[in-house]
């Protein structure tokens, strides 16, 4: 019990949330090195990145961190190459699912995969037994103090480039 100390009980949370934080900003690392092999280190071209940055500085990750994990993925200093593997299988009766993890060890991976599989009354499947079921599908987000067309303007050209669902967000 930490009784009297004010300043315990401050270390205390204040480790806690470094914690989480340094959790998150491994995550987005990985994600960051992932982006940078795939597209290149140039965010203006590689749009994987520039949406990883985003979701980096959403996180309040630091510029100098975000700008060292690019440069170490673009110059191969000693990084880990991480690599994004799918698994398909089947869960509890019978439903379809498709798993895609991002790793550094694919053997490690698989063995984990299927453990969570067997856990869950499940089999994992060969590649392609699920995903003819599936349809990859995309989302764009356009901010509405960035956009100057009006919301059904931008409803029809988004329906007539083959949109499927238009959503506009209640305001919160």
């Amino acid at each position: 019990m930490s009784g009297h100390s004010k300043f315990a009980n401050i270390k205390h949370k204040k480790e806690k949330n470094d914690a989480a934080k340094g959790k998150i900003f491994t995550i987005i690392g990985r994600e960051i090195a992932v982006a940078v092999k795939e597209g290149g280190p140039d965010p203006e071209n590689n749009s994987r990145l520039r949406d990883v940055i985003a979701k980096a500085k959403s996180n309040n990750m630091p510029n100098d961190t975000i700008e060292r994990g690019i440069k170490k993925a673009a110059g191969d200093m000693g990084s880990v190459n991480y690599e994004t593997v799918t698994y398909e299988g089947y869960g509890p009766s019978g439903t379809a699912i498709i798993v895609k993890a991002l790793t550094d060890n694919k053997n490690r991976t698989a063995a984990n995969v299927r453990n969570c599989f067997t856990k869950g009354h499940g089999s994992i499947g060969t590649q392609g037994c699920v995903s003819y079921m599936f349809d990859e599908r995309g989302q764009i987000i356009v901010a509405k103090e960035e956009c100057d067309m009006d919301a059904d303007d931008l409803m029809m050209l988004a329906l007539d480039a083959g949109a499927e669902d238009f959503k506009i967000p209640l305001k919160s």
